[in-house]
């Protein structure tokens, strides 16, 4: 009989032992996988974060402004250079931008803040602003109000817990205060009345800001407020005015929430004497691979000549990608402890299966088997075995890691508020299948074929008489 088929047989002569077996490595499988896939899904999800919110992949700049940020690093806007620029088959629409610091008072209060100004229907082609106005907040006068209704005690409980928290959305509400699909009907309403939000957008020609969330709560400014901004104009000039506070947005980026004011593109242009002038033309694109991305720099960059120049999204968030790639070097190790556990794991249920099998080993070389083709036939059970548990550590794992994907999870409660005084947007997310499913097949079918190795020496060391007696 051939050794394959051979091999094939033996794993099912005992079932429970061949289960087993395949339980380490499938199970190994799928740790490694989750949460290799749970870690690149988070820092993709914060790279999109700022990406989305502030920089976008692709700007077109004064050569000289990303590396000093003054306003006097301003370039003209022209139709041929947008003409230019949309040529390119992956250009979507320009978004231009003007954007500088001012100091920023609301009463009594001041700060240093980013101002930027944006034309509002463009926008919604890059970080899309408007949806991420804030549509409710807990303040300790509505929880007051709500506490005086019928709602369940956990709920009321929940509301301390979250007294000035903003959502853009009912959904973070919902998850905050833990409102499970039994109450929604019935409590969320209740909810919803004392903690809407009343919120604006700005228009162009109207000179009206928006400012973020944190950037709010920090100058104690509301809707209707006025917001004086003082700072220094094109060439020298004076920037001074005061504008009427029409919406407050709530960033998934903490530091820029905390401090960026938006303004109508023409009237941050005013502000700082630059009419016709922008600081960055932001471009959004169809395809936002790595690959079109480059291709894209490198064919616009031919085109646009100083003092203009085109820069990528890894140039423009250099200090992130370096503690980005700090953290990950930590998660390599945190995942290589993983993998020693799961050596140890499967190498365990192989020095099981070969104790239990030693008496065996023996008799089949009692009777003529040579140790050489016994060894094989183990080796391709060993790989038998790796190839179901990799299969069935893939089959499980990936509809999870879709599932994550699609449905990333928005920690709640008091982790999310943990979260959140760190500065990170409470969402884990998954990171659908790529290299790194290769990868860490490779691993698992390494820590395998290592594993054997055992067997395969235990059986060219079998002394026959001893073994029959086990």
């Amino acid at each position: 009989m051939k050794s394959y088929r051979m091999a094939w047989r033996n794993l099912w002569r005992n079932r429970r032992r061949t289960l087993i077996t395949v339980a380490s490595v499938f199970f190994a499988v799928l740790f490694a996988l989750l949460m290799r896939s749970l870690q690149l899904g988070s820092y993709d999800h914060m790279f999109r974060n700022v990406i989305e919110s502030y920089t976008g992949y692709i700007q077109v700049q004064n050569q000289d402004f990303w590396d000093d940020k003054i306003i006097d690093n301003v370039f003209d806007f022209t139709p041929e250079l947008g003409n230019l620029i949309m040529e390119d088959p992956n250009a979507n629409e320009i978004v231009p931008r003007l954007e500088s610091f001012a100091l920023a008072s609301s009463g009594q209060v001041t700060k240093g803040v980013m101002v930027l100004g944006i034309d509002p229907e463009k926008e919604a082609f890059l970080s899309d602003v408007r949806s991420k106005l804030v549509r409710y907040r807990i303040t300790e006068e509505n929880v007051n109000g709500i506490k005086n209704s019928d709602i369940p005690d956990k709920i009321k409980k929940s509301l301390d817990i979250f007294i000035g928290n903003s959502y853009t959305s009912k959904t973070g509400l919902i998850l905050d205060l833990g409102i499970n699909k039994d109450d929604t009907a019935t409590v969320l309403p209740i909810v919803e009345k004392f903690t809407r939000f009343a919120n604006g957008f700005i228009s162009k020609g109207i000179p009206e800001a928006l400012i973020g969330n944190k950037l709010s709560i920090y100058l104690k400014a509301a809707i209707g407020d006025t917001l004086v901004l003082i700072g220094q104009g094109y060439h020298g000039t004076t920037a001074a005015g005061k504008y009427r506070i029409s919406g407050i947005v709530k960033l998934p980026t903490p530091d820029i929430d905390n401090k960026v004011v938006y303004l109508p593109v023409d009237i941050c242009q005013e502000l700082y004497n630059a009419e016709g002038m922008l600081t960055s033309l932001a471009i959004s694109i169809k395809d936002n691979h790595d690959k079109e991305i480059d291709r894209m720099i490198s064919s616009l960059g031919l085109k646009i000549v100083p003092p203009m120049r085109v820069i990528g999204w890894r140039e423009m968030n250099k200090l992130m990608i370096n503690q980005m790639d700090a953290d990950n070097k930590s998660g390599i190790v945190m995942i290589a402890i993983l993998y020693m556990v799961i050596a140890f794991g499967i190498f365990g249920t192989v020095l099981m299966m070969t104790a239990e099998r030693r008496r065996e080993f023996g008799v089949l070389v009692a009777i003529g088997m040579q140790k050489t083709k016994l060894a094989s036939v183990v080796v391709l059970e060993m790989i038998y075995v790796g190839m179901i548990g990799i299969a069935a550590g893939i089959a499980v794992s990936l509809p999870a890691i879709m599932y994550g994907f699609y449905h990333p999870i928005r920690l709640s409660r008091e982790l999310a508020k943990m979260y959140e005084d760190y500065g990170l947007e409470p969402i884990m997310t998954f990171m659908p299948p790529d290299t790194y499913f290769f990868w860490q097949v490779v691993v698992i079918s390494a820590i395998v074929i290592i594993a054997v190795i055992y067997p395969v020496r235990k059986i060219f060391k079998t002394e026959t008489v001893i073994s029959l007696k086990a």
